[in-house]
């Protein structure tokens, strides 16, 4: 008799070999398809509203620009007082969409969609038990949670990136506003509920409200309460970054000029005597009724504003009033800076949760 032999197979080749990232994308798409069709139809029902009152504030502007460059630039400053044709432009276009111009009700589109879409990716598999069928399988437990955190928040950054270059246009007539001849509103790129819906900004806060989702669902393991979770989270850190970061991603200007740009975001104001400090903020109105008597508007071309005659009833009194403020010319790179660290943030998330999944028993 003579012994069967068997040549000796590398331990590399031992057991079935893992399967290739392609067939995750399909397994990611079949799962969460459902998820991804409800995101589409919630964007696409924002993107028909904006499209439709758009229009309207588009065609509004472009009649009250076109009725303040018919008549003289001062006829057009101030609140829409004048008479005729004029005052009807304005005021059409300065009257109309309070409901979307401030941005407050569209603060909740980034996190709907990063809870909506991030939330279920682990915690309906452990709220189930079917994950003990899908971390057995040949694909591995950590390339399982990668490749679908991968997948879907780059859907997520997608979708976000083309609703918010569709916000960027509907805004587009109220920052406009501020480089033309008639104050037509406050609103500015810097505003507090404006800064984060457009630009690189959306779809980074989209991202990271999903990021948020997927680890809080590997913690509580539950669908609603990790949905809940996410909203405590996000709305806490979009408040400190409004609140306290954002100012602070680039040096502000400082100008003793009354005359800053309606478009810049002022961060502070304070006034000195005789180089030394005096007080915050504008000047108290007992100081004002003390120093200035009579109206406050200055004097200069085009007229000058109610501030510029404060600061010239000041200076004369020995006061200089300073402003610390960031320019339009900034606003960009506050986005991708912003952007940027949101990106960063969310690939910490990301990874914590492949590690916790890693470390839990199947």
């Amino acid at each position: 008799m003579t012994a069967l032999t068997v040549s000796a197979r590398p331990d590399k080749d031992d057991g079935p070999r893992p399967l290739p990232w392609r067939r995750m994308a399909w397994v990611t798409w079949r799962q969460h398809r459902f998820a991804l069709a409800g995101v589409a139809v919630f964007i696409g029902a924002i993107a028909v509203g904006l499209w439709i009152v758009g229009l309207q504030l588009h065609h509004a502007y472009a009649a009250a620009i076109a009725a303040c460059h018919q008549a003289s630039s001062l006829a057009c400053l101030g609140p829409p007082t004048a008479r005729g044709q004029i005052a009807g432009a304005v005021g059409k276009f300065d009257g109309m969409d309070d409901f979307l111009a401030n941005g407050g009700i569209l603060q909740v589109v980034p996190v709907l969609i990063g809870a909506f879409v991030g939330a279920p990716v682990l915690a309906r598999e452990l709220e189930t038990g079917t994950f003990r069928y899908a971390w057995t399988q040949g694909f591995g437990r950590w390339r399982w949670t990668l490749g679908k955190l991968v997948l879907l928040a780059v859907a997520v950054a997608a979708a976000a990136g083309a609703l918010s270059v569709l916000l960027y246009w509907y805004y587009q007539p109220y920052f406009n506003a501020g480089n033309q001849p008639l104050e037509l509103t406050e609103t500015t790129p810097f505003s507090p509920t404006l800064f984060d819906l457009h630009g690189v900004a959306f779809a980074g806060w989209a991202v990271v409200a999903f990021a948020i989702a997927g680890l809080a669902g590997m913690l509580i393991r539950r669908v609603v309460p990790a949905i809940a979770a996410t909203l405590a989270v996000y709305a806490g850190l979009a408040f400190a970054t409004g609140a306290f970061l954002r100012e602070h991603y680039l040096s502000p200007v400082v100008t003793s000029n009354p005359n800053v740009p309606v478009t810049a975001w002022i961060v502070s104001q304070w006034s000195t005597k005789d180089g030394k400090f005096a007080f915050a903020g504008l000047p108290p109105d007992s100081l004002v009724r003390q120093l200035c008597s009579g109206p406050l508007a200055g004097v200069g071309p085009g007229g000058t504003s109610k501030e510029v005659g404060l600061a010239q009833c000041l200076s004369q009194h020995g006061y200089t009033q300073w402003i610390s403020y960031h320019p339009a010319s900034q606003f960009w790179p506050f986005q991708w800076i912003e952007g940027g660290w949101l990106l960063a943030a969310s690939a910490l998330l990301i990874a914590a949760t492949v590690w916790l999944v890693r470390r839990r028993a199947a």
